[in-house]
């Protein structure tokens, strides 16, 4: 049984490993480099960024703690060499297992000729099943001067050989907060402008609110309710830059940059595909699948960003394994051995989310507003890092726990979070939920002391 698999970002290649240690001869096409855009332009080189510039406010603050330094040089040309280490990494180890599990690999552009056939590099492959897994783009919004070159999307923010004296950054997302963050710890004057009421416009907004407090203490510049109208370029003391124009309640406002960051979210993209040869249904640019990850074509799928669920790797990962299983029932009646690593069936409404910024923010269920858009009984527990011992001693009591409880059943709905550490806390949440187990469930689990997980218990005997 042959399976297709396009796109090697997390969802495509584990998916594909998956897959043929399940018997399934397995065919993987990739027009870039392995890991995709989690591994090359997104989650991880942003990550390596994120742990220099936690190091950068440490030496900070060294003296608080008694210890003694010299003052914090960026040396971000050495940065820059360990991100690209890493990813260099990563890549590698990612070829390897797929080359130990037995995966061909091909480089080149996928393009389907029909519903079982795919073309890349000139050659043209057949298969059982397809499995489209080639995520997403950049969103570039059409303002005047956008094509400016010192205008720039996340990877060409990544591959900068030097640091901006001032970055502005349009989009107070996932992404330009966490540019954000990272270039204001290394020296960065950072302007970030944003659409909506409030930064984070999928998130809790209280925790979303007490994030923007925390990042505005730490010197970055917020405009909320604005829309950038347009991107002059100019000189300023012999040098160019470019001047960001926006509007906010009517009134017009700028500011001077050196670089401008456009963080507007990403969206699904196969236009280069040509779906249309194998008779794949497309919606906005998305490929619409339904709870088993099937398309329109009963043996094609797609997982991940393209389908435009929820534009997450880990996401991607587990829509893979949906996938996998949907497809091993499908063959089980013919008596083939494909035995799926678990059963495909992670419950995932149940997706957590986190932002790397400093402090971190994480998410997972339903937001307050929400639980009041749809009318569902809610009660709101919170407690605070200021009062968590493992907090005051790390010397980050800047945090907010809450978590939405069922007034039905005490069934946890959400959980968000802003503070150290939020992002492995919202996990708990996320097992707790998944396992269908209630307030109580927490309340009961003894939790180690003195340690940031106990934020989310404090908030349950709230």
């Amino acid at each position: 049984m042959k399976l297709l698999i396009i796109g090697a970002g997390p969802g495509g290649y584990e998916t594909a490993i998956s897959a043929s240690r399940m018997g399934f001869e397995t065919i993987l096409i990739e027009s870039g480099n392995l890991g995709g855009t989690c591994l090359n332009a997104g989650c991880i080189p942003t990550k390596a960024y994120c742990r220099s510039a936690e190091i950068a406010e440490e030496v900070r603050i060294s003296r608080s703690f008694g210890i003694g330094s010299g003052g914090c040089t960026v040396d971000f040309p050495a940065v820059k060499a360990r991100k690209d280490g890493i990813v260099e990494s990563l890549r590698a180890g990612i070829g390897t297992l797929l080359e130990q599990s037995g995966v061909q690999v091909v480089h080149g552009r996928a393009e389907f000729r029909d519903a079982r056939t795919v073309s890349a590099d000139g050659v043209e492959y057949t298969a059982d099943y397809v499995i489209i897994a080639t995520g997403s783009v950049p969103v570039m919004p059409d303002i005047p001067g956008i094509t400016l070159p010192q205008v720039l999307d996340s990877t060409s923010l990544l591959e900068l050989e030097s640091l901006p004296g001032r970055l502005c950054i349009i989009g107070g997302g996932v992404i330009g907060l966490e540019f954000a963050s990272v270039f204001r710890s290394f020296g960065c004057e950072v302007t970030v402008i944003e659409f909506c009421r409030e930064i984070l416009p999928r998130f809790d907004q209280d925790i979303a609110r007490r994030l923007r407090q925390s990042l505005t203490k730490r010197g970055i510049r917020f405009s909320l309710q604005s829309s950038v109208t347009s991107l002059e370029s100019v000189r300023e003391d012999g040098r160019d830059c470019v001047k960001v124009h926006w509007t906010r309640k009517g009134a017009g406002e700028s500011c001077f940059a050196d670089k401008v960051l456009v963080a507007v979210g990403r969206r699904p993209d196969c236009r280069l595909l040509n779906p249309q040869a194998a008779g794949v249904k497309v919606e906005k640019g998305a490929v619409p699948v339904g709870e088993d990850m099937r398309t329109n074509v009963p043996w094609i799928f797609a997982i991940g960003d393209i389908n435009g669920r929820q534009l997450l790797a880990h996401a991607a990962v587990f829509q893979g394994k949906r996938a996998l299983a949907t497809i091993a029932r499908d063959l089980s009646p013919a008596g083939q051995n494909t035995v799926c690593p678990g059963d495909g069936q992670a419950d995932l409404s149940v997706m957590p989310s986190a932002v790397f910024t400093m402090p971190e923010a994480a998410s997972v269920g339903l937001t307050e507003e929400e639980c009041r858009e749809r009318n569902v009984g809610y009660k709101v527990f919170r407690s605070f890092f200021r009062a968590n011992g493992k907090a005051v001693c790390l010397g980050d009591t800047e945090g907010l726990c809450k978590m939405l409880v069922s007034t039905e059943d005490g069934a946890i709905l959400g959980c968000h979070i802003t503070g150290p550490g939020a992002a492995g806390m919202v996990q708990e949440a996320a097992a707790l939920m998944s396992a269908h187990a209630g307030l109580d469930a927490l309340r009961n689990t003894v939790h180690i002391h003195p340690t940031l997980g106990e934020v989310l218990l404090a908030a349950a005997d709230a």
